[in-house]
């Protein structure tokens, strides 16, 4: 469904001047800032273990083939980079990432004001904030996954006005 709806172009692959109606892959569709901030539209949900954007679509739509609504709406592009891997995908990665899973990564401190909830990254060394807190490299790897967890879901009921303004704006001439 996906790239069904996305325009083709004259393209010439080979050089020769022949000339072949391809789709044209580049064609992008973003959603509207005033869409994208409105809380009304969207639940936030934990990815589980092992869930995938067509399970949650499957689960959620009760269509696996609206898997790219998902990833749309949480800009996501890369499905092996920015989407949560499962546990025994995580493990593997951190192993074979570092040689030393529980070496330290960097140093945290929370901030002083404001949020004080908030840590901020003070490098590889507490020499300046002796009481840091040292994060390991499975402790920021795990931080990173954790935050990828965490996603915007679209409500079912406006599944199908976003499908027919997605339709819309992929067709629009660029010309």
């Amino acid at each position: 469904m996906y790239f069904k709806n996305f325009p083709t172009i004259p393209y010439d692959a080979t050089g020769t001047g022949e000339f072949k109606s391809v789709k044209n892959l580049l064609r992008r569709v973003g959603i509207r800032a005033k869409v994208k901030s409105s809380t009304m539209l969207y639940d936030t949900y934990d990815v589980k273990n092992g869930e995938t954007p067509e399970s949650l679509a499957h689960k959620l739509y009760s269509d696996s083939e609206l898997h790219w609504v998902i990833m749309l709406v949480n800009n996501i592009t890369d499905r092996y980079h920015d989407w949560p891997m499962s546990e025994s995908q995580f493990l593997q990665f951190v192993n074979d990432k570092y040689t030393n899973v529980d070496a330290i990564h960097h140093y945290e401190i929370s901030q002083s004001s404001g949020n004080t909830k908030k840590k901020i990254d003070i490098g590889i060394s507490n020499t300046d904030y002796p009481s840091a807190t040292a994060i390991t490299n499975f402790e920021h790897e795990q931080e990173l996954q954790d935050s990828k967890r965490k996603i915007r879901l679209l409500d079912p009921s406006y599944i199908t006005q976003f499908k027919e303004e997605y339709r819309s704006l992929i067709s629009e001439s660029v010309i």
